[in-house]
């Protein structure tokens, strides 16, 4: 038989942070800082985030955006390169190596650019949404 607690001596719940509204917590993920404070930095490394923000504690390790970053960063790369290539194209005809030599480099220094601050945004906008993860715990009734 267990003992019931004693109330006094309990820790209150701690209670989550608000969220904030969309339009600023995508412009906290796109500067790659906390969205729900702006202070803290939102990565551990180049795209994984922190387990929580080291200004106002929130849990950034839960949101899990999977695959919505890199098909944001490919349509956004994608829709600057393709016109530039076919503007090239249309105006001057270079050769197939040439194409080559310019685009593929550049499509990939646009990727990596990219993908960091749309993943940061991503992430910002979940929160907002309160997509951060909590509806897939358990319940810990009993």
């Amino acid at each position: 038989m267990t003992m019931p607690a004693d109330p006094a001596r309990a820790t209150p719940p701690i209670a989550p942070p608000p969220l904030p509204r969309a339009a600023i917590a995508l412009r906290r993920g796109l500067s790659c800082r906390c969205p729900a404070c702006g202070e803290g930095a939102l990565f551990a490394g180049f795209l994984r985030p922190r387990a929580q923000c080291s200004a106002c504690g929130t849990r950034l390790d839960n949101i899990r955006a999977d695959d919505a970053p890199p098909y944001f960063t490919i349509f956004a790369v994608g829709h600057i390169v393709i016109p530039l290539m076919l503007m090239v194209e249309r105006s001057y005809k270079p050769d197939l190596w040439l194409h080559a030599a310019i685009w593929l480099p550049l499509t990939l220094v646009l990727a990596l650019a990219f993908i960091r601050p749309i993943k940061g945004a991503t992430l910002g906008v979940m929160m907002a949404l309160g997509l951060a993860g909590h509806e897939q715990q358990p319940d810990s009734a009993p």
